[in-house]
C-alpha cells in the first residue's frame, strides 16, 4: 500500500510529488524508528550502439540483489522471503530514444520474486509503486508482506523506471546542495523572495541539465510505458498483469492506452485523475490534504485529554498549526545537529505523516515536539518525503519527480500566474495552499519542453482494469478514480470505493479490498462495477 510522497504535478520547489509509493514507507521507518523515540557494478549508463538488435528477444541475467544505491535511498540488501526463497536482480536494455530504437540504449533494473508453485504460475505480475521517481527495485521487497497470497501464482516484478535509481538516474545537485536547497523558503511573501524563489527553481533545473541533459528528453511516462511492454516481451508473457499504485495508475493508463491490446489482469489502486492537469490537478490535492488534515484534528479532539495538542475543536487545533508555521517562518527552530526545522520543511512533514493513519501519533508528537522547540520529528518526516537519510544522503526521487514531471506535463507557469492562483489555494486549505500553489512554477525553468496537457488513457478493446479509489485519500483525491474509470471507457474501467485514510487501499487492512484484488488477479474474477468497501 502506498503510503507516502505527495502527489503534485511538476513541483521541484515543495517536495510534493504526482505519485506516491511504498518507497518512502520504509525510508520514513527507517528515518522515525531513531528519531522518534542492486550497488551496480556495471555500466548502466547509454553509449551502446545496438544497431539490428532484437531488444525483446534479450536473455535476462538474474542474479542475487546487492544492497539499494544511493540513488534507490540505499538499505541493506533485501532479506530472503518466506520459505526461504532469493530476490533476483537484473538489467534490460531499453532504446533510449524510441524513434531512433537502432540509437543508443540504457538499461533499467528489475527484481523478481519467482512464482511459489510454477505449475500454476500465471506469468508476472509488474509494480510501480508511484512517484514518479520511486525506486520498484527498493519497493518491492519492502513491501512484499502484502503480496504473498499473489506470489502463490505471480513471479513479484518491479522496476526502476528510466531516470529512477540504477536506471539511468537523473541527477541535479549533490547532497549538500540538496540540503541547502530544501531548507530554503518556497512560500515566498515579498518581491525579493519571489526573486530568491525563482533564482531557485532556475539553478536547480541547471543543475539538472549540467548533470544529466542527455537524458531529460526521453525520461516521461510514455517512454516509460513503451518499457513496460518491452519488459513483457523480455519475460516471456502474452498480456501485462499489472498493479500500479498512485502515479503507476497514470503510467499503467498510459500503457493502456499505447497497447489495448496486450492489457491482462491490472488493478490501479490511490488513482490520480488522468484529466486534472496543472492548476487543477494541484487545488485537488490541495482539498485531499486538508481533508485529511480534518480527519486528523478530529481523531485527535475525539481522544479528549489524551491528545497532546491545544484545543477543543477540529479548528483550534489546525489555528495551533498555523501559528506554528508562522512562527517558523519568521524562526526555524533546532532539529537534528547543525540543522534546523523551517515553515517549509515542517509543512512538509506534515504531509508526508497524512500520507498513513499509522503516522496519525508521530504527527501529534512532532507537533507538540515543535512547539516546545524541538523540530527533530518534523524534520525526519520531511527527510523521508525527500528521499533523505540519517547520513545526509539523498535519493534521486525527487531530481527524477521533477524531470518525469516536467517533460510529461507543458504547462509553465509564471510568477504572476502563480500569484493569481493563490487566492484559491489558501481557500482550500490555510495549512497547505501556499505550499502547494507556489508549487505551481516547478517547471517553469525547465529546459525541456512537455508532451502533453493532459494523459490521454482512452483504452478501447483493453481488459477490465480495477480501479480503486479511496475516500479519505489525501494526495489522490477521490474523484480521480472515477475520472480514471470514465476515461479508460465502457467495459474497461472499473471503479471500487474503499471508505478509509490515508494514501491507497490495498495492503491497508480492508479484508473486503484485498479479497477483491486477490479474486482478480488470481482467478480473473472482476467485482461488480460500484463495489463500496469499509
Amino acid at each position: 500500500m502506498p503510503t507516502s510522497s505527495a502527489d503534485c504535478r511538476g513541483s521541484s520547489g515543495s517536495s510534493a510529488a504526482r505519485g506516491a509509493g511504498t518507497v518512502l514507507a520504509a525510508a520514513t521507518a527507517a528515518v522515525l524508528l531513531v528519531t522518534a523515540g542492486c550497488s551496480d557494478t556495471g555500466d548502466s549508463g547509454g553509449g551502446k550502439k545496438d544497431q539490428g538488435r532484437e531488444l525483446g528477444a534479450q536473455k535476462l541475467d538474474w542474479q542475487p540483489c546487492p544492497p539499494p544505491s544511493e540513488a534507490e535511498g540505499g538499505g541493506e540488501a533485501p532479506s530472503p522471503l518466506p520459505g526461504g526463497a532469493q530476490w533476483e536482480c537484473a538489467f534490460m536494455q531499453v532504446p533510449r530514444d524510441y524513434a531512433d530504437p537502432g540509437g543508443d540504449t540504457i538499461e533499467l533494473a528489475l527484481i523478481r520474486a519467482k512464482a511459489r508453485d510454477q505449475s500454476r504460475r500465471i506469468g508476472s505480475l509488474i509494480f510501480n509503486f508511484g512517484g514518479p521517481g520511486g525506486s520498484g527495485v527498493s519497493a518491492l521487497p519492502a513491501a512484499a508482506k502484502d503480496y504473498e497470497k499473489l506470489r502463490e501464482r505471480y513471479d513479484l516484478v518491479s522496476f526502476d523506471p528510466r531516470g529512477v535509481g540504477r536506471s539511468q538516474a537523473v541527477e541535479c545537485l549533490d547532497n549538500r546542495q540538496l540540503d541547502e536547497y530544501y531548507a530554503q523558503d518556497f512560500t515566498p511573501d515579498d518581491p525579493t523572495e519571489e526573486a530568491e524563489y525563482e533564482d531557485r527553481l532556475r539553478s536547480f533545473a541547471s543543475g539538472c541539465e549540467k548533470n544529466s541533459g542527455e537524458d531529460l528528453p526521453y525520461v516521461g511516462t510514455t517512454n516509460a510505458a513503451r518499457d513496460m511492454d518491452l519488459m513483457r516481451q523480455v519475460l516471456g508473457d502474452d498480456k501485462l498483469h499489472y498493479m500500479g499504485f498512485s502515479y503507476g495508475t497514470e503510467l499503467g493508463g498510459v500503457y493502456a492506452h499505447l497497447f489495448p491490446k496486450k492489457v491482462g489482469r491490472a488493478v490501479f489502486d490511490a488513482v490520480v485523475d488522468p484529466t486534472a492537469g496543472g492548476k487543477e490537478g494541484s487545488l485537488g490535492q490541495t482539498k485531499g490534504f486538508q481533508l485529511a488534515l480534518d480527519n486528523f484534528s478530529a481523531d485527535c479532539v475525539a481522544r479528549g485529554d489524551a491528545c497532546q495538542l491545544p484545543g477543543s475543536t477540529p479548528q483550534e487545533i489546525q489555528q495551533f498549526i498555523v501559528d506554528l508555521l508562522a512562527r517558523l517562518e519568521k524562526k526555524p527552530i533546532p532539529a537534528v545537529g547543525d540543522r534546523e526545522l523551517t515553515q517549509t520543511q515542517a509543512t512538509n512533514g506534515i504531509a508526508q505523516a497524512l500520507y498513513s493513519k499509522e503516522y496519525w501519533p508521530l504527527l501529534e508528537q512532532g507537533l507538540d515536539e515543535a512547539d516546545g522547540g524541538d523540530g527533530a520529528l518534523l524534520l525526519a518526516l520531511s527527510d523521508a518525503m525527500n528521499g533523505r537519510d540519517r547520513q545526509g544522503h539523498y535519493s534521486n526521487i525527487q531530481s527524477a519527480n521533477a524531470a518525469i514531471n516536467c517533460v510529461d506535463f507543458k504547462e509553465r507557469y509564471s510568477l504572476q500566474e502563480t500569484k493569481a492562483a493563490l487566492p484559491q489555494f489558501r481557500q482550500a486549505s490555510p495549512v497547505f495552499g501556499d505550499y502547494l500553489g507556489w508549487g505551481l512554477m516547478g517547471c517553469s525553468e525547465w529546459p525541456v519542453p512537455g508532451q502533453w496537457d493532459d494523459p490521454d488513457v482512452s483504452a478501447p478493446g483493453a481488459a477490465p482494469i480495477l480501479v480503486i479509489g479511496n475516500t479519505g485519500d489525501p494526495a489522490t483525491p477521490y474523484a480521480g478514480a472515477k475520472a480514471m474509470a470514465g476515461e479508460l471507457g465502457k467495459g474497461v474501467g472499473v471503479e471500487m470505493t474503499y471508505r478509509g485514510q490515508g494514501h491507497g487501499a490495498y495492503g491497508s487492512g480492508s479484508t473486503c479490498v484485498e479479497s477483491a484484488v486477490d479474486k482478480y488477479l488470481l482467478d480473473g474474477k472482476v467485482p461488480a462495477a460500484g463495489t463500496v468497501c469499509e
